[in-house]
């Protein structure tokens, strides 16, 4: 099966009644918790929140993150730059916009330390794109980090909540071939639309996947209680060839009860993968 893993703060309580942030206070008992559940991965979240607690802020940080994950099999091979939903990458300019420019390509060479393989930007919510100047400023900062990707070989992943049709015209504009898109399987389906359709618009540029379920028009539920279309999400994996990770962003459940609840949905996953006939490497047992 495909290497399953589980978006950073899902394996404790949330910090500060936020549903997601950096877990300043427990991230490395994440690493245990996370080969207890029997995942493969753990997906880093960089955000304001987490600035001077975030082992990535320091190299003895990144040094003690290593070690953990050796010590434990657990990799971190894929971030979430949270971060720019607090400053956006759209609707600022000027001297605020090369800012945070700079600070993505800083946070580009700390991931590549720790042997991060992708970064996902997120456009959605308080960074969403809107207008067509919002969407030229996002190309703007995304070719201006191309640079730094290229030096380190990491991916810069697009998650937004444009319909097919504008996100695929987004992506011609980036011709690039480190430039791919995240799929929020629930994202989507709140948003009301159809798995198949965004896979035949832009399926080939697909990097990284978050599973998780939501009403349409609503919250995040549990798995196979909500209106996103999970078997036919694996049937367009299998379809576009998609040999890499799948990261759990679930709902949370019962405080206390994360480790199990992480095992059940991710054996939720593996029976969804061996139904739609995804390969079989790399996940534990």
């Amino acid at each position: 099966m495909l290497p399953i893993g589980i978006m950073q703060g899902r394996l404790g309580p949330p910090e500060s009644g936020r549903f997601q942030s950096f877990p300043r206070s427990r991230w490395r008992e994440e690493f245990a918790r996370a080969a207890e559940a029997g995942l493969d991965r753990i997906e880093w979240i960089y955000d304001q929140y987490g600035v001077g607690a975030n082992p990535l802020d320091t190299d003895a940080g990144c040094a003690q993150l290593l070690e953990l994950s050796k010590s434990t099999g657990v990799l971190v091979r894929s971030l979430v730059a949270d971060y720019f939903m607090d400053w956006p990458l759209v609707r600022t300019s000027g001297d605020e916009q090369r800012g945070r420019i700079e600070k993505l390509n800083w946070l580009i060479g700390r991931c590549a330390i720790i042997g991060i393989e992708r970064i996902t930007l997120p456009f959605v919510d308080a960074s969403r794109i809107e207008t067509p100047g919002e969407s030229d400023a996002a190309i703007t900062a995304i070719e201006a980090a191309l640079a730094a990707a290229a030096k380190h070989g990491i991916e810069i992943h697009l998650e937004t909540s444009l319909n097919p049709r504008q996100f695929a015209s987004l992506l011609n504009r980036i011709r690039h071939d480190l430039v791919k898109v995240n799929y929020d399987s629930g994202n989507s389906a709140s948003l009301g639309y159809s798995v198949r359709e965004e896979f035949a618009a832009y399926g080939n540029r697909v990097g990284s996947v978050h599973i998780k379920d939501r009403i349409a028009n609503g919250g995040t539920v549990a798995l196979g209680t909500g209106n996103t279309d999970l078997p036919g999400l694996m049937d367009c994996l299998r379809s576009c060839g998609y040999r890499r990770d799948l990261i759990l962003q679930v709902a949370r459940g019962a405080e206390g009860d994360e480790v199990a609840l992480a095992r059940k949905n991710r054996q939720y996953v593996i029976d969804l993968m061996q139904r739609a006939g995804l390969a079989a490497e790399g996940t534990k047992p």
